[in-house]
């Protein structure tokens, strides 16, 4: 499982060095790393953003990045399945800068043990917890800005195995992945007048440490022919700078390898 040593979550500080004072507010979890961290630095510029993470060491150094590419980080660690930890996060987000304007929902977990045969049921409903309910858990805290600033986009970094069925990826990710559709699906339908979008974001194999929670970690050829996260994160920008009246409901993007 990932690691889970700084669950602390309104500890966070705010960078001084961004030059986006009046830019839209970016929330982004799982930013300590992967698509997360990539996709904070891609949309940096002319934004403040929101760090969301569990390891706070790691969420200092995206932060500096962000802060280099020219936005504004607040860093604020947390464990996404915490409510307590989520509500704290996103009142400190509106004590600083009034409220969230976007989401960019990157936190996920899988666990190597991913069939019926060896998984273990309190791995299956961690995983789920944190690839499912926190993901619904930062849309309902950060809905009421997202309405009341007149809308944005909501980001859900999801999996190439919720868009087509891949055996290997397990029984409690597939489950996970495969529901975010859904999740996506109902806030476009129910959030609409108020200028909310979804996407469902589905990434094929990507080369970044997730890959180490795989039963057989792939070797380095392997990784080469992968998306990079920074493939992931242009992807993302592309739906965050997406005209207001245009809806991505899905995006699939796979490398030329993806079987």
């Amino acid at each position: 499982m990932t690691d889970k040593t700084d669950t602390t979550g309104t500890t966070g500080t705010s960078g001084t060095t961004g030059t986006s004072g009046a830019g839209r507010v970016l929330w982004v979890t799982g930013a300590g790393s992967g698509m997360g961290r990539a996709a904070a630095v891609a949309a940096a510029p002319h934004r403040r953003i929101a760090l969301s993470g569990r390891r706070r060491e790691r969420l200092e150094e995206t932060a500096e990045l962000v802060a280099r590419a020219g936005g504004e980080p607040l860093v604020l660690p947390l464990d996404a399945r915490d409510a307590g930890a989520v509500g704290a996060a996103h009142a400190r987000i509106a004590a600083t800068w009034d409220g969230v304007d976007d989401l960019v929902l990157s936190a996920g977990v899988n666990t190597p043990r991913r069939t019926w045969a060896d998984q273990s049921l309190a791995e299956l409903e961690d995983v789920i917890s944190t690839n499912l309910v926190a993901v619904a858990r930062l849309v309902d805290a950060a809905l009421p800005d997202l309405r009341r600033r007149g809308g944005g986009q909501v980001v859900v970094v999801s999996s190439y195995s919720a868009w087509r069925f891949t055996p290997y990826a397990g029984v409690a990710y597939s489950a996970s992945k495969s529901a975010l559709a859904s999740l996506c699906q109902t806030i476009n339908a129910q959030e609409a007048t108020h200028g909310v979008r979804a996407c469902h974001l589905c990434p094929g194999d990507v080369d970044s440490d997730f890959l180490e929670l795989r039963p057989v970690v792939p070797p380095a050829e392997a990784r080469a022919a992968m998306l990079t996260p920074d493939d992931v994160a242009r992807s993302v920008l592309f739906v965050l700078d997406a005209p207001t009246h245009v809806r991505i409901d899905e995006l699939v993007i796979s490398p030329l390898s993806q079987a």
